[in-house]
């Protein structure tokens, strides 16, 4: 059984996000999203919300699994036998930091990481930049699937 995870705090899930999540689901048996929590960041969306959508958005893959961590990425890894974290990369300045995360982690236990370069149509697009335009009252109907639009809608109203 090949296994791979993508990490990331995913808040909101977006196309680019998804694209590659799409593309790892190809290349492995299972797929794992870590949906990371970091209890000194509050985020738009709720954990459960976030994985509750990244649920919805990949039950068509079939081979994907969703989770909740915190810790050490190399320890989720660890705890479900999965060899391989697959990243996106959207520009070179992603590349330094996702290198050094890459080679410490493998460091730490040997977990290898692939890097996917982003479609060109997202290079641009970050979790980040989806909320504050959408904050400012942007379209970002193409940026994200529908039922997460729907979702950060609803939540930046009731902020």
């Amino acid at each position: 059984m090949r296994r791979a995870v993508c990490p990331g705090s995913f808040d909101p899930i977006t196309n680019g996000h998804l694209d590659i999540i799409a593309r790892a689901s190809k290349l492995y048996d299972e797929v794992y999203v870590a949906v990371m929590i970091n209890k000194s960041k509050k985020g738009l969306l709720e954990i459960d919300e976030r994985i509750d959508l990244i649920r919805q958005v990949t039950a068509e893959f079939g081979n994907v699994q969703v989770e909740a961590f915190h810790g050490l990425l190399v320890d989720f890894c660890k705890q479900r036998d999965i060899p391989a974290i697959v990243k996106g990369l959207r520009a070179v300045s992603d590349f330094d930091y996702e290198l050094q995360m890459a080679q410490m982690n493998n460091g730490l236990s040997g977990v290898e990481t692939l890097f996917v370069p982003t479609n060109p149509t997202y290079s641009f697009l970050s979790s980040s930049l989806v909320k504050e335009v959408a904050a400012w009252g942007g379209d970002v109907s193409h940026l994200v699937p529908p039922v997460v639009l729907e979702a950060l809608t609803r939540r930046l109203r009731q902020d």
